[in-house]
């Protein structure tokens, strides 16, 4: 452990009503903070509504793959109504605007040829974009990663493919940085782990969600630039969610109950626990909590 984690905390709270004077927005996860996949939590379903209530701006980040409004169609589908939120943000959504606008780094200059890995066949992150997709990397300009199936979850099922287009200098945009998912058979490596072996190939990635700036400048422009010391962001990803957030410099509450469940279960200080992962002040939450509640 650094020097700099063992001065920093996190404070445990039972609810979000024990800080809701310090933010008037939150930046919300959706996997391990409303839902689990299958079904939305109770109590955050419960904390959402309050939030409304209360006058606070709550706009779920996330770092699926797909467009904002496929992942809106599916909290629906959970049982969270649009009403009780101010939007969704994914870094699908990010990367399908750079792409279709082309200003700015890493989009520009990218060519057209488009080589897309996604989850379930998904194509929402190019649709209405003129892209060429290809079906030999060999053809490409550029990969696309923005999902994964579990089956193909590990790195090591890709190290032909992907060698070889590191050695051709081919870029790679990773639409989900997760670094692990919740397959089927329980955690499993994310998109943004065989970006990361792509990387170690020599190849070259450019991240577009969290932990990465790009999502938080877009997600405070969508709130309406506001103080990002205003901004609570709410995940169970130390690596995502709260790195993320410090960085852009706003308040950070960490959800025990999601990835980091099996590290922090059985500790007797959570807060000492949280601080040994956390390793060091750049990952460390400002605020713990088992559950979203209110």
């Amino acid at each position: 452990m650094s020097a700099s984690a063992a001065g920093a905390s996190a404070r445990p709270v039972a609810g979000l009503r024990e800080i809701a004077d310090r933010f008037d927005h939150v930046l919300l996860d959706q996997w391990g903070a409303l839902h689990d996949g299958g079904a939305l939590f109770p109590d955050a379903y419960r904390a959402v509504a309050a939030l409304h209530a209360a006058g606070k701006r709550v706009l779920v980040l996330s770092n699926s793959g797909k467009r904002a409004a496929e992942n809106q169609r599916r909290l629906a589908t959970l049982g969270l109504p649009a009403e009780l939120y101010d939007g969704v943000l994914t870094s699908g959504e990010v990367t399908w605007s750079g792409l279709r606008s082309r200003l700015e780094p890493p989009f520009a200059g990218l060519g057209q040829a488009c080589f897309l890995v996604s989850r379930g066949n998904d194509r929402s992150v190019i649709d209405g974009l003129a892209l060429t997709l290809v079906e030999d990397a060999r053809e490409a300009d550029f990969i696309l990663l923005s999902g994964l199936d579990d089956d193909l979850a590990d790195p090591e099922a890709w190290p032909a493919l992907l060698t070889e287009a590191a050695a051709r200098g081919l870029p790679m945009l990773c639409a989900n940085p997760d670094l692990a998912m919740f397959g089927a058979a329980g955690l499993v490596p994310g998109p943004g782990a065989l970006a990361a072996f792509y990387e170690r190939l020599g190849g070259r990635v450019a991240y577009l969600g969290k932990p990465h700036a790009p999502i938080f400048g877009a997600a405070r422009r969508q709130l309406g630039a506001p103080d990002p010391r205003r901004i609570l962001v709410i995940g169970d990803s130390l690596d995502h969610d709260i790195a993320g957030g410090r960085a852009a410099g706003m308040l950070t509450l960490l959800i025990t109950s999601g990835l980091h469940r099996e590290a922090l279960a059985k500790a007797p200080d959570a807060s000492q626990s949280v601080r040994d992962l956390a390793i060091a002040d750049a990952r460390m939450p400002h605020w713990i909590i088992e559950h979203l509640t209110w």
